[in-house]
């Protein structure tokens, strides 16, 4: 959709600038930045370290370092929005090698551990359940399945795409409503 790639390049630059004007001191722009970003770094903390609580401390370590090495930020190497992803997941991968390793004193222990790897009937289930997912989601009307996607699987927030494709809040709200209960009815089925 050009309008969602207008928007998400208007966006992009915005986070450029914004990261310019915290290298200098500037309190109401790195508001804005965390306001942006959080979301989509959160999730990449998440991902890395599987536990909300070292998610939540890392991202925060996250902000503090974007306020002091802002400077760093150099637009021509890469964009915001990929400098501030490369220090979530740096710093998520510095806490899992800082973390002391788990041993087992008593090797019987093992044998108690449960077996969290899924099972061929759950693999072949999530499968199915991806693909009649996937299949549902093409049937909705591309400007719906887009913003359901990007506040679904990429973390962003509803104001975040109502400044990306223009649209008033309360529109994309509905438009995300109305394509989530098409999905559901589709699913249903």
């Amino acid at each position: 959709m050009p309008e969602l790639d207008a928007a998400a390049t208007a966006a992009s630059h915005r986070l450029d600038e914004l990261l310019v004007r915290v290298a200098g001191g500037d309190r109401q722009a790195f508001e804005s930045v965390y306001q942006l970003a959080s979301g989509r770094l959160f999730a990449i903390c998440l991902q890395v370290l599987r536990d909300r609580g070292d998610a939540e401390e890392v991202l925060q370590e996250v902000f503090t370092a974007v306020w002091n090495k802002a400077a760093q930020f150099d637009r021509a190497k890469a964009a915001a929005m990929t400098w501030l992803s490369m220090l979530a997941r740096n710093r998520s991968i510095d806490r899992l090698r800082a973390a002391p390793p788990r041993a087992l004193d008593d090797l019987s222990v093992a044998e108690e551990l449960p077996d969290v790897a899924p099972q061929p009937a759950q693999v072949a289930e999530q499968a199915s359940d991806h693909e009649r997912l996937q299949d549902c989601l093409d049937t909705l009307e591309p400007r719906r399945r887009s913003l359901i996607r990007l506040a679904f699987l990429d973390g962003a927030s509803y104001e975040e795409l109502a400044r990306r494709i223009g649209s008033p809040l309360g529109s994309v709200k509905s438009w995300i409503r109305r394509g989530l209960g098409q999905l559901r009815v589709c699913l249903e089925r």
